[in-house]
């Protein structure tokens, strides 16, 4: 049978196939089968038709384009073995396209590698999450990071073990294909799918359908910028999903509105925090068995018409603000072969009301007689022996299942009534805990300064002690979240906190200190608002004392309203000369 008589989408996974077969031949140390004149190295043809038309126009590709357009990215595994035979890093633009295969090079802060792994939903199996403490310990420094995208990384891996780590990875039944570069980023679902009461939505089938199907559809891997894609299913768990270039959100739909009554996700595009731009509404609404057919239209679309010559100005939010929503939905539609669903919003009910302290401590779970458990990690870090702990309890207590989230902590599932008390406990000897203060509890941190070369600041030290000075000091009565991201990338999503701190050198004399730009009064959820930088280049042992008069102006003033909507009714100005009087008075 010849390769005409295949389906493009055939054609597509035999490559995918063949190229991971010959990957793992390399690493054994078997000979390689012969390259044929079509190889599968050849960058995939929705890229490659996208990169001739900007050429066309008289546009000039970027370095990183021209990279992927000699070579497809995935391709690459022969010379990742070399790299490691070697015992050298990859760098410039071999470090961008080894990111494809999900390792990071993160030097000059770590001369090693950083390797971000993806399960979808952020679920992962008791097995799994013990085998990913056993490869860190072997093979990285001993620890893994819970990311802001319900993840885990591995760091300190030397280069020689490189094409070890991957191999350790598939044969565990995970994967870091595509978690970096131009590429769908993990997918991220509610921690709480299907043991919610109040969900309206399971989102673990749809997370898990569309992340198999980017894994399987090389062509998805043409993408001229990062992507990401998120389901909430009406749980009481935030997921953050307005900040991602794909938001599913969970929604009831009533009757009388010329569409069928019933549970859908509605459709919303071009999330980018770093860009001061939340997901705009598009008044679509999709059936759960439709969100792999959309994501894959709306990929393809974005694959044919982003910009390949800015980086800058690559993501998808930049292409609706050229396009506008409509026509970019028309294009989408084309590609869909059918035409979309839409409703007013008068037929969308309100969302369940969500809980800003529902991934930490024990909750029950819709099925009687079990709860799920919220386990704190430090801004997302946990020990090697910390994580085969926790895997020891849920299997022990649960039912052998984790769930990371996008705060960067954990939950252990299935837990009897009768056994919580002892599953708490012995995730204290753990030296975690299920309970912290309303402040700690919303604590986000990016890897910061001490492992990422973009970050201006140290940030999860920085984070831990702001939270021990404040909560030293003040007892809060509600929910506070403060977000701590290292530069612009905010990957720590600052601009929707209700403080939000990024990176900044600040100059102090001659020399130049740590500190931050301080924003104030962002927000998720049914609270979305990107927050306003109120006082810029904050030297870090300054910043505790402006966070506490915040702080401390909300308790005293108005208690019973939230920290948002306490500063949202104050102007800048007045924000600013409560942080100002605290540096006049000290």
């Amino acid at each position: 049978m010849t390769e005409q008589n295949f389906s493009a989408e055939q054609q597509e996974y035999l490559k995918g196939f063949m190229s991971g077969v010959e990957a793992r031949r390399g690493a054994f140390g078997l000979p390689l089968a012969p390259a044929s004149e079509a190889t599968a190295s050849e960058p995939a043809d929705l890229q490659r038709s996208a990169q001739d038309r900007t050429i066309a126009a008289g546009g000039k590709l970027v370095a990183q384009e021209e990279a992927k357009r000699k070579k497809h990215p995935l391709d690459r595994y022969n010379e990742i073995s070399a790299m490691a035979a070697d015992g050298k890093f990859a760098k410039g633009l071999d470090d961008f396209l080894i990111r494809f295969n999900g390792l990071f090079y993160v030097g000059p802060t770590q001369d090693a590698y950083m390797c971000r792994l993806r399960m979808p939903g952020g679920i992962i199996s008791s097995h799994q999450f013990r085998g990913v403490a056993d490869i860190a310990d072997e093979l990285g420094g001993g620890y893994a990071d819970v990311t802001t995208r319900a993840n885990l990384q591995i760091r300190e891996i030397a280069a020689a073990n490189a094409p070890e780590m991957l191999l350790r990875l598939t044969e565990l039944g995970l994967t870091s294909q595509g978690s970096g570069a131009d590429n769908v980023r993990n997918v991220t679902g509610s921690p709480t799918a299907g043991i919610d009461a109040q969900e309206l939505i399971d989102t673990q089938p749809q997370a898990r359908a569309i992340h198999h199907h980017i894994l399987r559809h090389r062509a998805l891997y043409g993408l001229p910028r990062k992507f990401n894609i998120a389901f909430d299913g009406g749980g009481r768990v935030l997921v953050l999903e307005e900040t991602n270039d794909i938001a599913f959100t969970a929604v009831r739909v009533v009757a009388g509105f010329g569409v069928d009554a019933g549970v859908y996700y509605r459709l919303a595009l071009g999330g980018i925090t770093g860009h001061r731009d939340l997901a705009r509404a598009t008044g679509v609404i999709v059936a759960t068995d439709q969100t792999t057919a959309l994501c894959d239209a709306i990929l393809r679309v974005f694959i044919a018409h982003g910009d390949r010559t800015d980086r800058g100005r690559a993501r998808l939010k930049y292409l609706l603000d050229r396009w506008g929503v409509a026509k970019f939905l028309d294009e989408v539609e084309r590609e869909l072969g059918t035409g979309l669903l839409r409703v007013d919003n008068a037929a969308i009910s309100s969302r369940p009301e969500q809980d800003k302290r529902g991934h930490i401590g024990v909750h029950a779970q819709k099925q009687p007689g079990l709860n799920y458990i919220g386990v704190v990690a430090s801004v997302g870090r946990l020990a090697s022996v910390q994580m085969r702990g926790l895997a020891d309890i849920a299997d022990r207590y649960g039912s052998g299942t984790i769930r990371l989230t996008v705060w960067q902590n954990l939950l252990i599932s299935d837990i009897a009534d009768a056994q919580v008390h002892a599953a708490r406990d012995a995730v204290t000897v753990l030296g975690l805990t299920c309970d912290v203060s309303l402040l700690r509890g919303g604590l986000v941190a990016c890897t910061g300064s001490a492992g990422c070369k973009f970050a201006a600041s140290n940030t999860k030290s920085h984070a831990v002690q702001l939270a021990d000075w404040l909560d030293a000091r003040i007892t809060l009565t509600a929910p506070v979240n403060i977000h701590f991201t290292g530069c612009h990338h905010s990957c720590a999503q600052h601009y929707i906190a209700d403080i939000g701190l990024l990176g900044a050198r600040v100059e102090r004399g001659e020399d130049l200190v740590e500190g931050y730009d301080l924003h104030v009064g962002g927000g998720a959820g049914l609270d979305q608002k990107i927050g306003r930088l109120i006082r810029p280049k904050v030297a870090f042992d300054e910043l505790p004392q402006m966070v506490m008069a915040l702080l401390c102006d909300w308790q005293t003033r108005a208690p019973a309203e939230s920290f948002q909507a306490h500063t949202s009714k104050m102007t800048d100005a007045e924000l600013r000369a409560l942080c100002d009087r605290v540096l006049q008075e000290a």
